[in-house]
């Protein structure tokens, strides 16, 4: 392909993200820049959609890019931008703002909720998976032989879960084996705790011995529940967009893969292994249902480890820079929010 023939694909997808209409030859003529006449444009054009780059629609004797051509657009012809460059003041403030360090699925909920508001898509993040040590212990008495029980993780993630217990316990005998469980098992894994149980248990005394089987097993049913979560926001915002807000039966389909998750979950898994931004187009993610959708995504590292991923899931006709910027900035920003003070 020739520099014009560049040139004029640039400047038609440029015009149909901002547009919405398919781009005639006399558009593209006065968009471009270029002194050509219409009858070249038409060739230019008559060229490109041969190569399968962009598309007619059947209503419109304009152009519009397919998937493939805005693959090439994404790759090869996106001007970089530097940071802060397309997000506003107040949505740069607002950004910083969500995302203060506080509980893990709190800043998570926060940011999936950002990207939706600010990319008018959906928001998607992967909560990071809890640690299987935990920080601290406490027992509750809520009701006769019914015993809260609260599970701290080093990073801060509180877990709850009800046991019932043999028989009833006084909240003084809880405070008891709360203290001595902190006092000697605090910072280790689950699973050692429960190999250290089984070599002591003859020397605690029973009660102790009783209420640590039924934390361990707490703990155990939090580490069992604990498939990476996924975070979800702003679904209804497809339904206005006009792409393809009249095609129910896709919509359909995607509203099923957001509800299930696991497909979704797969695909921003793969997308963590990539270095910084990563960018879906149509069907090439062989996940999202649709040809006319694309995800935008990047890992997040928490003290230096990559735990997660978010993004972006939208219409192929996006503002790629703006989505970049944006998933690239809360990504970072979700990480420092989530890592230790340095």
């Amino acid at each position: 392909m020739d520099d014009r023939a560049r040139s004029l694909l640039k400047t038609l997808v440029e015009r149909y993200i901002a547009d919405g209409q398919p781009v005639g030859s006399r558009t593209l003529s006065r968009a471009s820049g270029l002194e050509l006449s219409p009858a070249t444009i038409r060739n230019v054009m008559a060229d490109l959609e041969e190569l399968g780059l962009i598309a007619s629609p059947h209503t419109s004797a304009g152009r519009i890019p397919t998937a493939r051509g805005y693959r090439l657009f994404v790759d090869t012809m996106l001007t970089a931008r530097p940071v802060d460059m397309h997000l506003t003041a107040p949505e740069m403030a607002g950004v910083r703002g969500q995302l203060q360090p506080d509980q893990p699925h709190r800043v998570i909920a926060q940011a999936a909720l950002l990207l939706s508001n600010l990319s008018h898509f959906v928001g998607v993040v992967t909560a990071p998976k809890r640690a299987s040590v935990f920080h601290h212990i406490e027992f509750l008495r809520l009701a006769e032989r019914r015993v809260l029980v609260i599970l701290v993780s080093p990073d801060g993630d509180v877990q709850n879960r009800v046991i019932f217990t043999a028989r009833d316990h006084t909240q003084s005998e809880l405070v008891e084996a709360t203290n001595y469980i902190n006092t000697h098992y605090a910072g280790l894994a689950i699973d050692e705790v429960r190999i250290r149980l089984k070599r002591e248990v003859d020397v605690l005394r029973g009660e102790i011995a009783a209420l640590m089987q039924a934390a361990v097993q707490a703990g155990s049913d939090v580490l069992a529940d604990n498939t990476e979560q996924l975070v979800v926001s702003g679904e209804r915002n497809l339904l206005g967009v006009r792409d393809f807000g009249n095609d129910l039966g896709s919509l359909r389909k995607l509203f099923d893969l957001f509800e299930q998750k696991t497909e979704l979950m797969r695909l921003l898994e793969n997308s963590s292994l990539a270095d910084g931004v990563r960018i879906y187009i149509g069907g090439e993610s062989g996940v999202v249902p649709y040809e006319e959708l694309s995800i935008v995504s990047a890992p997040y590292e928490v003290d230096g480890r990559i735990v997660g991923t978010l993004g972006v899931i939208g219409p192929t006709r996006m503002a790629y820079d703006r989505m970049i910027q944006l998933v690239d900035i809360t990504a970072r920003l979700v990480g420092n929010a989530l890592s230790g003070p340095k």
